[in-house]
């Protein structure tokens, strides 16, 4: 379910464009942007009145917005999300938050990335929270999911991509790697568990860790905070370069 006008929206566009199909909409009668009520029925897709009890029973929102929209799961297989060889993707391997999980996608779109790629036991990018944290974005990139961390692994490097991980404990950070033009190359950048990082047997099958430089005395940033500076920091290597 996609929740709220921005992600409804945004569903609404991708099912325009064919890339992927709402199902219905319900909205309560003070749902707000009645434009989006109006671009689903010209689409031929079914709008249901609802009460605001019954919008809530949908929502998992402490104040929903009365728009909901039911929208098939978009089947992206990993060599189709790497098939045209982005220059920018995100890894994400055992994340559990799905708020940071959707959070990470919105971080991914915006930066330019050409995927994002679940791996391993991460969370559902479907899951309620992780859609309404990718404010959308979720529709706008293909989001793969594979169980096999080895095999993401190596289809990222198979596309051309250096693989780095994000690790605060690394010896070389963003700074060091971007002064020697290692940011610059199509990168796919690995992120780990909020609570553990990247785990040894993940990390020997990369071709760097980085951390990100601290120069206040917070004693680490979170997994989307961390997510946004490392994507952001080769996003302005390649367009620079």
């Amino acid at each position: 379910m996609a929740e709220g006008a921005q992600a409804v929206g945004e569903a609404l566009t991708a099912h325009a464009a064919g890339s992927l199909r709402v199902r219905e909409l319900f909205a309560t009668e003070h749902a707000r942007h009645a434009e989006h009520l109006d671009r689903a029925r010209a689409a031929g897709v079914p709008v249901h009145p609802v009460t605001e009890k019954a919008a809530a029973s949908l929502s998992e929102t402490v104040t929903p917005q009365g728009l909901v929209a039911v929208c098939d799961l978009p089947a992206v297989e990993l060599d189709a999300a790497l098939a045209e060889r982005p220059a920018l993707v995100a890894v994400l391997v055992g994340v559990a938050d799905p708020g940071n999980a959707g959070t990470v996608v919105r971080v991914a779109d915006a930066a330019g990335a050409g995927t994002v790629l679940f791996a391993g036991d991460t969370v559902d990018a479907y899951n309620g929270k992780a859609v309404r944290a990718s404010t959308g974005s979720l529709f706008h990139l293909p989001v793969a999911r594979d169980r096999d961390v080895s095999a993401v692994l190596a289809a990222c490097r198979a596309a051309g991509l250096r693989l780095v991980g994000a690790d605060g404990y690394a010896t070389g950070d963003l700074d060091t790697a971007d002064r020697a033009g290692e940011l610059d190359a199509p990168t796919a950048w690995v992120f780990g568990s909020e609570a553990h990082g990247l785990p040894d047997e993940v990390k020997s099958q990369l071709d760097a860790t980085l951390r990100v430089p601290l120069y206040g005395r917070a004693e680490s940033l979170n997994l989307a905070t961390a997510a946004a500076v490392c994507l952001y920091a080769s996003a302005r290597a390649q367009h620079r370069a």
